[in-house]
């Protein structure tokens, strides 16, 4: 079979990260967007763009969309269902996770599965065995069709596929929607507060496009980047509570900025658990979000740690001098 190539597919050749006989080729339009948010991004080293407002959305976006959208919409609630909630609270979860633009639920929860299944061996869609941009970044870049196809999501995912909400939300003009409903309207309210703080059309303009590049630009690609370095960080730096099969790290800097998700081998020692933080210095602050839903009502069957053998505990003893 022929396949039409484009240039960064044969430059990818050239450097022998894809192979000219595979069917596996570069997703041009995620690398476009992707590259287009890292420059829009930049725009915010231009001081007249900058608001404390702005920067205050930027902060608020990385708990508001990250925190909640994928760390406990996507993560422990869909892929490992670690608490139940009501309905309408699962949906709300996972429309704020559709808005950090890291797919639709479906898929992220089926190559999450797949990656716990297959940590760190040759079927992991995102191992750093690989290489460190593989695992933080190169693997979606490339459209592999043994992962994005309707069996790999009826095997990994199939709650989902069966939800007609989910495959409501697998719908490109669906998600395409949502994205263009928050995106604007972050310049929408800013305009309305500029203006009505200033009453100019100038300051109206710059609170607008403001919060339009702190807000959106700035905060997509820090939670990007953040979810991201779980895949990479994690699994080649830090410390071991439990003697898992895979290579994953507990990380601090990993765990703090994620809230919670960096403490990845307690995770995957414990997947199902809704809690990651299992020491009294892990500080996770999904666990402690999803603890006060508990509490008020909108969270019930949170999964708590169980007895498992610490790291420690079942290394060799050593032998007396």
């Amino acid at each position: 079979m022929v396949h039409s190539t484009s240039f960064v597919d044969r430059w990818l050749w050239r450097l022998r990260v894809l192979d000219p006989k595979s069917p596996q080729r570069v997703h041009v339009h995620i690398l476009t967007g992707i590259v287009a948010f890292h420059l829009l991004a930049l725009l915010s080293c231009f001081p007249w763009l900058f608001s404390w407002s702005g920067l205050a959305w930027a902060v608020g976006g990385l708990y508001l969309f990250g925190t909640l959208g994928i760390n406990i919409g996507y993560h422990r609630l869909l892929t490992h269902r670690g608490f139940a909630c009501p309905r309408w609270v699962e949906k709300t979860l996972a429309i704020l996770g559709v808005c950090c633009w890291e797919g639709a639920p479906l898929g992220w929860v089926a190559v999450h599965r797949m990656h716990h299944q297959h940590s760190d061996d040759g079927s992991d869609p995102h191992s750093p065995k690989k290489s460190f941009f593989w695992s933080h970044m190169g693997w979606f870049l490339i459209w592999d069709p043994a992962i994005y196809n309707l069996s790999t999501y009826d095997r990994y995912a199939r709650d989902l596929i069966q939800d007609r909400f989910y495959k409501w939300l697998e719908r490109p003009h669906v998600w395409q929607k949502i994205h263009w409903a928050h995106w604007l309207a972050f310049p929408v309210l800013g305009a309305v507060v500029g203006g009505a703080l200033t009453w100019t059309w100038l300051g109206a303009l710059q609170l607008a496009l403001s919060w339009l590049v702190w807000g959106v630009f700035v905060r997509t690609v820090a939670v990007w980047h953040i979810t991201w370095s779980v895949n990479s960080v994690t699994h080649l730096w830090g410390y071991r509570n439990f003697p898992t099969r895979d290579d994953s790290r507990n990380n601090w800097l990993v765990g703090l900025i994620t809230n919670g998700e960096g403490w990845h081998n307690n995770h995957h020692a414990q997947p199902r658990s809704a809690s990651h933080g299992m020491r009294w210095w892990e500080l996770d602050v999904s666990y402690l979000t999803i603890l006060l839903l508990s509490r008020i009502g909108l969270a019930w069957d949170v999964v708590k740690p169980g007895p498992r053998p610490l790291l420690e505990q079942v290394e060799e003893p050593r032998t007396a001098a």
